[in-house]
């Protein structure tokens, strides 16, 4: 589901701070920010079709991810940006929104374009940046999906293993909740998840949660005030009546029972190697 919500972003803090997380290389240190991505663009460390449906399937059967409890898809893509395993929770790929499987798609390649090896960045800490106004606007334009990668092949095939767009470099940026970087135990960044089919702020939990389940959750560091890169709800009306993300990450609060449990997410889910 699309946000409508515009945040006017301002600030030169903010300004120095997005040219620090997007425009500039990794460089040395002695920190999880120098976890190499090298050597990991066909998929290496990241999950199969079988093990990405199966979490998934178990993340929307448990619940509590708020929303409107639809059936979802999830896509994951490796460091190059090729799709990897394409799945669905559903008994037919009808049983979840259609156009989502695309989105899921965008999303996983939106949050490996603009993460690194030391910073992640979900595509919900992208949305108030990109709003009219905001330091990022237009950034939502800069890589169209190909749609002849989004749409090839026997439509039978979706959200299956041999799925037409596995192999493939969707493009895309998305700027909603849903996408996040993918960090196996050891700290490097293999890829992104994308995940769609209900509000932003639950294709966020949901993400979240499969992220976990894979075990390719070891975040080095991101702009939420937990120092990772969940979604912040920071927007509010300010002296001029104007939506303002305090942070200049923030995005919109779906409902009030999302906002709980996705502030909660590093409590219940935390990031870092499973035990």
């Amino acid at each position: 589901m699309v946000c409508v919500c515009v945040a006017a972003i301002s600030g030169a803090s903010l300004i120095g701070l997005l040219a620090a997380v997007l425009l500039l290389p990794a460089t040395g240190g002695g920190s999880a920010a120098l976890a190499s991505s090298g050597g990991r663009g066909h998929g290496e460390g990241l999950p199969s079709h079988h093990a990405l449906q199966k979490a998934l399937a178990k993340v929307v059967k448990e619940g509590g991810n708020s929303g409107l409890g639809l059936n979802m898809w999830a896509s994951v893509v490796n460091r190059d940006g090729e799709v990897v395993a394409v799945a669905f929770t559903g008994a037919d790929r009808g049983d979840q929104w259609p156009g989502s499987r695309v989105i899921s798609a965008q999303k996983a390649n939106t949050a490996n374009a603009f993460s690194l090896p030391g910073l992640a960045l979900s595509t919900a800490n992208l949305f108030s940046a990109v709003q009219p106004g905001g330091t990022l606007f237009g950034l939502q334009e800069s890589n169209p999906v190909d749609t002849g990668v989004a749409y090839r092949g026997n439509a039978k095939l979706y959200g299956q293993q041999n799925d037409p767009m596995v192999g493939r470099k969707i493009g895309g940026v998305n700027v909603f909740g849903g996408g996040l970087a993918l960090y196996t135990s050891d700290g490097e960044l293999v890829g992104a998840i994308g995940v769609s089919g209900d509000t932003s702020c639950t294709d966020h939990i949901i993400a979240w949660k499969v992220r976990d389940a894979l075990d390719l959750d070891n975040v080095p560091k991101g702009v939420s005030p937990t120092g990772n890169d969940n979604i912040i709800h920071d927007i509010a009306e300010d002296a001029n009546g104007d939506a303002k993300s305090a942070g200049g990450f923030g995005h919109p609060a779906c409902d009030g029972n999302a906002v709980t449990i996705a502030n909660q997410l590093p409590t219940t889910h935390p990031i870092g190697p499973n035990p």
